[in-house]
């Protein structure tokens, strides 16, 4: 079974452009891995340093491999972030 993630990270006042920007390079990363299906950073208009992540792994066990790849890499600067952010875990059934 798919699963979506929905990874929401507030940005440092004023940093929302730039926390976008390194997200950039780290969406085009997993977007590599196998069993993902998307990787992809949005940032918010109304409120320019709010960042969404929308990702969806094709099953648990790709997702697990992804958060093993995760912890190896460098995190990003912690300056640009004011939280660790908050993620929504669902299983994926496409509604149309």
């Amino acid at each position: 079974m798919a699963i979506r993630l929905v990874v929401t990270v507030n940005a440092a006042a004023g940093k929302g452009a730039e926390l976008a920007q390194a997200y950039k390079a780290r969406c085009a990363e997993a977007a590599k891995e196998p069993g993902c299906e998307q990787f992809e950073a949005f940032q918010s208009l109304a409120n320019p340093d709010k960042i969404v992540l929308l990702e969806r792994w094709v099953d648990q066990a790709a997702l697990d491999v992804h958060a093993r790849l995760n912890n190896t890499r460098p995190p990003l600067a912690p300056e640009l972030r004011a939280d660790r952010g908050e993620r929504e875990d669902y299983s994926y059934n496409r509604t149309r």
